[in-house]
Parts: structure tokens; C-alpha cells; sequence
């Protein structure tokens, strides 16, 4: 039960929100207190659900007054523990019930949508105005937008599109002292002052509320090829994004790197899905091109571009998709790493991002270090290799006691965090930081960076009450 102290205070918030929406009982609550990876668990005195920007600014303009720290909350998918309570004295506002499409404007290329919308949500809406949000994760069916901006999530096309950040023109953000900033504006060019929508970008809830966004369409492709080519090596793989890159160019929509490991998970822990090679390659590479010419036009560059590959002896084997549904197969593969890791049992998981051109590099040298350190360790290799974001997940040695190897953790983070610094990189690429790699992140930043960031928490947020604990 909430302390006696707080009882004004939810009472100004069940009048602003409706007493249904105000949770305070425990087994009510218990859902948005535990992040998906089941690693953090906090408690609030309530969590809160507003139905609409005006009511979210209510909220956190009675949690301004009561000196009551606010942890904003989109689908819970989060990775870091950005979005769990990290102290007692701190209410859950959750933006699920935010879920409104406010606007298409298919001439503009824009979609407004409330911070609350499902990513696979917004991808329907677009394909049904015959345009493409190219914004695609593994938990678009269930993570937010909100969520998505808040952390700048990257996902599968990157490499054509860009980040979140890039995908999104204007914001409508609610700040820490319960006011509304009205910055939904669908502009490409806006050069009036501070670029005040990317502070909010990718601060994780700390600097303010993000309640809804305006976010760029694009022209749905007329025809897609899908393949999978197998490689020798991380830089075998390297030399083929250059021949993709240079006989595609922006055709090029996904570049997916999967060690043999990675497949040795998926199809022990999915047999169902097919891998369609007769022999284990040690790198696969999932490459999609997408052709707004049509589908002769689109498989005339991706045969010319492998033709080159072969005859230079990048590619081993190749698999082409010649349907909607092996082309789904293909992608099954990639998405199902992390789940058969699920399966497969507790590892020590890293986000990270170098420069393209390093990536092997990294791979070879950080897999040799832990050899040394921990022989037989099991490195998962995957990611999104056109923009350099590897995701690279150490799991104990066969046989070994999965729990017994996360006491390493400590260590085997400074391996692989120190192998990123050298070689240029960022510890986190796409999940954020939360309090995962909250205090990590002081290892690698500069005093001077860290610094600035203080002082723009320090301006927008001088009492600290939003979402506390969490980057900085």
C-alpha cells in the first residue's frame, strides 16, 4: 500500500486520469515493474495510464509537485532496464493507451502518430496508404514508438533508412515540470535554433516525456529479392557488403551477419526451420535488396552482384528466395537467434557498434582475448553489419553451469567493452543504456562529454525526477 504521505497525490492523479487508470495494487502493478529480460525488478507507489498528451502532462505535473520521480514506459520491451523503476519513491506512466494515428499525409511523406502506437501498427497503416515504415525489430509487435525514439532503436534496415532519429521529423514532448512542448511539426528543413527533438531522441525518458512524433513514409517498394550467401569470414563478409554496396547502392536495404554458432542455436532449438545450406559455412549473410523498377530489375543487379562475388571467391554458396514466404524462412533464421539464446540458456549479451570498415577486426581480436581468458567460451555473433552493429553475446563452454558463467560477467564485459573503445566503437548501438551500462559508460566517455550531458540534464531536469538512475 502507498505511504499515507502520498495519498494527495494520488488523489490529484485518479482526478485527472480516472481512478481505473491509477494502480496500486501490487498485482496490478507487478507487470510494468520487471523488464522483459526478467533482470531488473523496482517498485512504484502507482502506476499511472493516461489516455492523452493532456493528462500525461497532469500527471507529471503533480509528480513535479510531490517531488516524485517519474519512470515513462512504452511496450516494456526494453533491453537495459530503461524503463523499470529504480527507486522507491517514483510512479510507473505507462503510454500504452497513447495508441492514436493522429494524421497520414501521403503527400508529405509523413504519419503522425500518438508515442503509445505499436511499431507493427504503423507499419500496417503505412502499407494500407501505400507507403513503407521501414522502422523493423524483432519486438515490433509489441514495442512502441515512444519506446523506439526514446532509445533511438536501429533494427534490420538501417543501413537505407537510418536509425530512429532519422526516421522522425517532429516531436510533442512533455517535460519535467508538466508543460507541453508542441514540436510536431512535419518539416525537412527547420533551421530556427537548437535541435531540440534530438535531445530528446535516445535520452531514454530522462530529459522528458514523448508523447507523440511525426515520422517519415517512404515509397513502398514495387519488388524485393531476399538471399542468403555464405562467407568464409566476418571480413570475407566485409569485402561483400563492398560489392553489394557498389552494384546496388541505396537498392540495398538489409546486411545481416550470422556466425555458425548463431545457426547451430537456432535450428537445435527450432528444428522447424529450415537451414538451407548442405554444409555449416562459418558466416552467413542475409542480404536484401528492394527495387522500386520491379522484380526482373531487381534480380538482374543481385545475379551481377553475386556473379562478381563468386568469381572474386567471397561467396562459398548462395540461397535466393524465390517466394514471400523463403523469403519470411530467410528472416526467420535471423530473428530467431536471440530466441533459441532464450533456449539455449543465460548469456552475457553485448550491443555494440565500430566502424564498418573495423568490424572483422574487432570479431577476430575480442574472440581471441576471451579464448585466452575463457577457453571454450561460445562467442553468438550477430548483427546488422552495413551500419557496424554487432551483437555479440558470449555463452559459457558446452556443458559448463550457465549461471555459475555469469559470475564472469564483470570481466568479460571489460574484454569486450575495452576491444570496442580500441577499435573506435560504442558499448551501446541500438538498446540504450538504462542501468545496465549506466556506470560503464563513464569508462569510455570523455569528462568532457560527460560533462555537457550533465549540465542538459541539469537545465531540463534540476530536480532530477525523471526517470532517475538511468544513463547519467
Amino acid at each position: 500500500m502507498p505511504a499515507p504521505h502520498h495519498d494527495s497525490f494520488l488523489d490529484l492523479c485518479r482526478a485527472a486520469l480516472g481512478p481505473q487508470h491509477v494502480l496500486t495494487d501490487a498485482a496490478d502493478k507487478a507487470p510494468f515493474l520487471t523488464d522483459w529480460r526478467k533482470r531488473y525488478t523496482g517498485d512504484a507507489i502507482a502506476v499511472l495510464r493516461p489516455g492523452n498528451t493532456e493528462e500525461v502532462a497532469a500527471a507529471v505535473h503533480a509528480c513535479h509537485a510531490h517531488q516524485i520521480a517519474v519512470v515513462p514506459q512504452g511496450g516494456n520491451t526494453g533491453l537495459c532496464g530503461g524503463a523499470t523503476p529504480a527507486t522507491m519513491d517514483s510512479v510507473v506512466i505507462s503510454l500504452q493507451r497513447l495508441n492514436r494515428v493522429r494524421q497520414v499525409d501521403p503527400l508529405n511523406n509523413t504519419v503522425t502518430v500518438d508515442a503509445g502506437v505499436v511499431l507493427q501498427h504503423l507499419q500496417d497503416v503505412a502499407h494500407e496508404h501505400g507507403r513503407l515504415f521501414p522502422l523493423s525489430l524483432a519486438a515490433e509487435g509489441s514495442c512502441t514508438i515512444g519506446g523506439n525514439l526514446s532509445t533511438n532503436a536501429g533494427g534490420t534496415a538501417v543501413l537505407r533508412y537510418g536509425n530512429t532519429r532519422e526516421l522522425c521529423l517532429g516531436l510533442e514532448v512533455v517535460t519535467p515540470s508538466g508543460e507541453i512542448w508542441h514540436g510536431l511539426r512535419g518539416l525537412r528543413k527547420d533551421n530556427t535554433g537548437y535541435d531540440l527533438r534530438d535531445l530528446f531522441i535516445g535520452a531514454e525518458g530522462t530529459l522528458g516525456i514523448i508523447t507523440a512524433a511525426v515520422m517519415k513514409l517512404f515509397p513502398l517498394p514495387r519488388a524485393s529479392v531476399t538471399a542468403l550467401a555464405a562467407v568464409a569470414s566476418p571480413r570475407a563478409a566485409l569485402a561483400l557488403l563492398a560489392i553489394a554496396q557498389s552494384h546496388a547502392g541505396a537498392m540495398l536495404t538489409g546486411f545481416e551477419l550470422m556466425s555458425a554458432m548463431s545457426m547451430q542455436l537456432v535450428t537445435t532449438h527450432f528444428p522447424q526451420l529450415r537451414y538451407p545450406f548442405a554444409e555449416v559455412h562459418p558466416q552467413l549473410v542475409l542480404i536484401e535488396l528492394s527495387d522500386s523498377e520491379g522484380e526482373d530489375h531487381a534480380r538482374a543487379i543481385f545475379e551481377k552482384l553475386m556473379q562478381v562475388a563468386f568469381n572474386a571467391g567471397v561467396v562459398a554458396d548462395a540461397a535466393v528466395a524465390e517466394s514471400v514466404q523463403q523469403s519470411r524462412d530467410f528472416w526467420n533464421l535471423r530473428e530467431h537467434i536471440p530466441l533459441a539464446q532464450v533456449e539455449e540458456g543465460k548469456n552475457i549479451k553485448h550491443d555494440i557498434a565500430v566502424p564498418v570498415s573495423r568490424v572483422a577486426d574487432f570479431i577476430e581480436t575480442t574472440d581471441a582475448l576471451l579464448q585466452v581468458s575463457f577457453p571454450g567460451a561460445r562467442m553468438v555473433t550477430f548483427g546488422h553489419l552495413g551500419d557496424g552493429n554487432v551483437h555479440y553475446n558470449v555463452s559459457p563452454p558446452a556443458g559448463e553451469d550457465h549461471d555459475a558463467f555469469l559470475g564472469n560477467q564483470d570481466a568479460v564485459n571489460r574484454i569486450v567493452h575495452d576491444s570496442v573503445h580500441s577499435h573506435g566503437g560504442s558499448i551501446s548501438a541500438e538498446h540504450g543504456l538504462g542501468q545496465l551500462k549506466r556506470e560503464e559508460n563513464r569508462l569510455y566517455k570523455s569528462e568532457v562529454e560527460l560533462a555537457m550531458m550533465r549540465a542538459i540534464k541539469q537545465a531540463l531536469d534540476p530536480q532530477g525526477l525523471m526517470n532517475p538512475a538511468k544513463v547519467i
